[in-house]
């Protein structure tokens, strides 16, 4: 099949899968390449290395690496510390509280950049990518991990024990209204 003919085929299937909204399906196959391309990479450095697999984690570890991938893909997402990071892909839009921001996707008429904008931005979607990386790297370096997903554990437990203080000062002073 010629390229042009793909083409068309591959605009007749944006057209048909949402025919009243513009879906980046070229960014998102891109997107899953590079996923694809990053776990074989991390399976061939553990197949490289000799490291064992563990047949079943343990649960300590899938809890760890749990909090951490939320506390980690939220950074990563919606901080504004890190918006430098999502800034090519992605605008401001407002705070959302907590040192949040909510940023919306830039169209550049670019696939490929709307669909990063959407991974960058969703912590959600961004979860996967993290997950992945901190499993590789409980096979690869665990001891590491377990300390940078301590580290991240710690920061989400104080980021909970935060809203639950501001949550209570809120009501104590809502209490003394006479």
């Amino acid at each position: 099949m010629s390229d042009t003919g793909l083409r068309h085929k591959a605009a007749r299937l944006r057209r048909a899968y949402a025919p009243h909204e513009h879906r980046p399906l070229g960014g998102y196959l891109v997107a899953m390449g590079a996923y694809a391309g990053v776990t074989g990479a991390l399976a061939s450095l553990v197949k490289a290395t000799g490291r064992p697999v563990p047949e079943r984690p343990a649960p300590s570890d899938v809890v760890l690496l749990s909090i951490a991938t939320h506390k980690l893909s939220r950074l990563l997402s919606k901080d504004a510390v890190t918006s430098p990071l999502r800034a090519p892909f992605t605008r401001y839009d407002r705070p959302i509280g907590s040192g949040e921001v909510m940023e919306q996707v830039r169209d550049s008429g670019s696939p490929t950049r709307h669909a990063i904008g959407e991974l960058l931005s969703c912590p959600f979607c961004l979860a996967v990518w993290v997950a992945t990386g901190l499993t590789g790297g409980l096979v690869l370096a665990p001891r590491l991990t377990r300390l940078v997903a301590t580290a991240l554990t710690a920061v989400a437990a104080s980021d909970f024990l935060q809203m639950a203080y501001a949550t209570a000062q809120q009501a104590a002073e809502g209490g003394h209204d006479d």
